[in-house]
């Protein structure tokens, strides 16, 4: 799989497992296409993979991967933002496109 993990999203999927994890514990991704950026994601520490997760470890983390964010995933980058309008994980795809007509700025 061909994506990337920012060093300040790492740090963050680190610190819910350790807040909400055992040692075994992963983070499960569940991404569908939505909003501007083009991904809405539901997100959870788990103890085991759900059936048909893909265990994908990236640095430090392990994350439980259904089947359609596994193909979601191609190409984007998972940083983490703490902004006065968003905290949380952002996922920065080069592919997809800015809402609106002209002017708009990608997400």
């Amino acid at each position: 799989m061909n994506f990337t993990i920012t060093p300040a999203a790492e740090k963050f999927i680190r610190l819910m497992l350790r807040a909400d994890g055992g040692p075994e514990s992963g983070f499960r991704m569940a991404l569908s296409p939505g909003g501007c950026s083009g991904l809405a994601a539901d997100i959870k520490v788990l103890a085991a993979p759900e059936p048909g997760d893909a265990v994908v470890e990236r640095g430090a983390v392990k994350l439980f991967l259904p089947a359609e964010s596994r193909i979601l995933l191609e190409g984007v980058t998972i940083d983490f933002a703490d902004t006065a309008s968003q905290t949380g994980l952002v996922f920065r795809d080069a592919k997809a496109t800015s809402c609106g007509s002209g002017g708009g700025k990608a997400a």
